[in-house]
């Protein structure tokens, strides 16, 4: 494929991921998401709904040798994703599944203790420029699952205590904590990320726990750039900045 290009993932020298310039490509967000999920000693495996080219799964082996799936519906994103986890030696740790997230919760016997999620932000619709590219589409609008569809599957397969992370925008978290709640999963932890000191909030962190008690904290707020444009000390770090690896 001419269009795929490998790059180092972040700082991390020794480990690699292919991308496709027509296809989503791993963002912020992804980074924020597999740096902000609770990993515990009561985890048995990791699901990734919408794993893409398997991004999250590869961040998640810095920080957990547990096994980790990742599902996605789209042919090309599974080839892609599956092309990393060999190329970065890690099929002994990650699972690719090409699968639509409804089916594969249907059939699912083992209840989990951690989903993640970086879903489609838009609805159909919703000041809808859909991108010509079929690829861009799926990832960046709700057209193969709505943002209910995915906390209803979460909670489908979340044990009891199990935890459901997610990044999204803040202008839906109203409508994510009462989906979150609907199903099931309370609300523990909000993370608000900004682009600098001195602007509104772009991207959300959120993190519930099936059949958990009542009561959400509201971390520190994340700053993603200095006043120069650089990256804040924090995010530098979430990038394997100054690590050896």
């Amino acid at each position: 494929m001419t269009n795929e290009v490998t790059n180092y993932l972040l700082a991390y020298k020794n480990m690699k991921i292919i991308q496709r310039k027509d296809m989503f490509n791993f963002s912020l967000d992804t980074v924020l998401l597999a740096n902000f999920c609770t990993l515990n000693k009561d985890i048995n495996e990791i699901i990734d709904f919408g794993t893409n080219n398997a991004a999250i799964p590869l961040l998640l082996t810095r920080r957990t040798d547990k096994k980790i799936i990742g599902i996605e519906i789209q042919e090309e994103a599974v080839k892609l994703a599956k092309k990393n986890v060999e190329m970065n030696h890690l099929d002994h740790q990650i699972q690719i599944i090409h699968s639509d997230i409804k089916e594969y919760v249907k059939h699912e016997q083992m209840k989990v203790k951690l989903i993640v999620c970086n879903p489609p932000f838009f609805k159909v619709g919703e000041r809808s420029n859909l991108n010509d590219n079929e690829y861009l589409q799926i990832a960046r609008h709700e057209i193969k699952i709505s943002l209910d569809e995915i906390i209803k599957c979460a909670a489908t397969i979340l044990d009891n205590k199990g935890r459901f992370a997610m990044v999204h925008r803040p202008d839906r978290m109203i409508e994510i904590i009462n989906c979150m709640q609907k199903y099931g999963i309370e609300p523990k932890r909000v993370r608000f990320v900004y682009p600098k000191v001195g602007r509104e909030s772009h991207i959300f962190l959120i993190e519930g726990m099936y059949k958990g008690n009542k009561g959400l904290k509201i971390e520190s707020p994340l700053y993603a750039h200095e006043a120069d444009g650089t990256y804040t000390k924090e995010i530098k770090q979430m990038f394997g900045e100054n690590s050896d690896e």
